[in-house]
């Protein structure tokens, strides 16, 4: 990735806030100040990229003099403690997280705006959308996540066309259940998002900025009430496609088991269909209405703390290292999931597994980081759960509508 003329006057920076910087430290040794830490980053990492990000680290401070602290982090727990450590000055400059945290670390005023320049138009749309919050940019994306259809190509040789050709194609092959989802007693709407979309039901709309509106809730929309109704036809009293007792470990099972051709899942579960001797083939999510059914994206990143005591030198290392190709790659080996960067995410794309996942991510969204979406997660999938087990659809969807409208008023 080149260094931008925004990044080349961020270097140059550097080398004033360096010199700054060391003037700083020795004037520290009298007064016993924070030199120490004006002179080094801070950057906490899960566990399982920590070695993905050395090089980056030493040759930062190779180049500035900036010594670089990696931190490895749960990621459980990085999210809750960057919260609570960042107020009272003892959190880092930089965190790893995902793009949906924003709508909470925003309200907690923990994040820093982060300049992109030029270099924003680097990155896969659907990334900046992710790392943009009511227009400000918060995030360095590097990764990006989302569901696609996986094929047994044993059973079925070619990719559906629609959704009803994807049911015929397995019934074809001889199998009772030719395509399973994960939904479980209490729903799963994320699973399920691609085919709301396809009827043109997003939950919430964009303001002028391209920001999602949370007075803009399109789940109430007409397409919504079309969805039901096409889900209750795929429920219990209809073809029984969708059923609330095929839970995340039953589907898996039942596509390793060779019982189900088609298996709408994340690219987390590609290693366990190769390790079962499976040909797998990544196919774009079928259709039930010829309108592309866009997934939600799921975007990882890095944070620059309100707090960083070294926000140029912080916004140098995010911008013009973590943000290289090289570093991008990197993280990619580290984790398997399509980079955030164009030109990365078309070397991984050599890898028809993650050329597939980045052809359907194509039309994929960013999942809403906004508070008001625990709003609708909330009463959601139990909604869907309660049309697909035969509630009438249109109560159902006035229901769900009426309830998350009245929480997020």
């Amino acid at each position: 990735m080149k260094v931008t003329k925004k990044g080349a006057l961020g270097i140059g920076a550097i080398a004033v806030a360096s010199a700054f910087v060391l003037s700083g430290c020795q004037a520290s040794g009298d007064n016993g100040d924070d030199g120490d830490t004006a002179g080094s980053l801070t950057v906490w990492v899960d566990a399982e990229r920590v070695d993905a990000l050395k090089g980056a680290a030493e040759a930062y401070t190779e180049k500035t003099g900036v010594e670089v602290e990696l931190v490895s982090k749960d990621n459980a727990t990085i999210k809750d403690d960057f919260i609570q450590q960042v107020p009272t000055g003892e959190g880092p400059d930089i965190a790893m997280g995902a793009h949906d945290w924003l709508g909470e670390l925003t309200t907690n005023g923990v994040v820093a705006p982060l300049e992109l320049g030029d270099s924003a138009s680097g990155y896969l749309d659907v990334a900046i959308q992710a790392a943009t919050y009511e227009g400000t940019t918060y995030m360095l994306p590097y990764a990006v996540e989302n569901i696609a259809v996986l094929r047994n190509t044993a059973l079925a040789p070619e990719a559906a066309a629609s959704f009803d050709d994807m049911i015929a194609k397995g019934q074809a092959a001889g199998l009772a259940q030719p395509f399973v989802v994960e939904q479980g007693a209490e729903g799963n709407p994320y699973h399920l998002y691609p085919f709301q979309t396809a009827f043109g039901a997003p939950v919430f709309g964009t303001d002028a900025s391209g920001s999602y509106d949370p007075a803009d809730l399109q789940l109430g929309a007409q397409g919504g009430y079309e969805f039901a109704g096409w889900l209750a036809s795929q429920g219990k009293t209809g073809t029984g496609v969708f059923n609330t007792d095929i839970d995340g470990a039953i589907a898996k099972q039942a596509f390793l088991d060779g019982t189900a051709a088609f298996w709408l899942t994340g690219p987390w579960n590609v290693g366990a269909a190769i390790d079962a001797g499976i040909d797998v083939a990544i196919d774009p999510i079928p259709s039930p209405t010829g309108s592309p059914a866009q997934p939600f994206a799921g975007v990882k990143g890095f944070f620059l703390s309100a707090e960083s005591k070294n926000k140029v030198a912080a916004t140098d290392f995010l911008v013009n290292y973590l943000g290289s190709e090289d570093v991008q790659l990197s993280l990619y080996e580290a984790g398997n999931i399509l980079p955030a960067l164009n030109a990365a995410a078309e070397t991984a794309s050599s890898d028809p597994i993650i050329a597939g996942f980045a052809t359907v991510g194509a039309d994929a969204v960013a999942m809403p980081a906004i508070p008001a979406m625990g709003s609708v997660w909330q009463y959601w999938g139990v909604a869907q759960a309660a049309i697909i087990n035969g509630e009438d659809p249109t109560a159902t969807w006035d229901k769900l509508v009426a309830d998350v409208q009245a929480a997020i008023s």
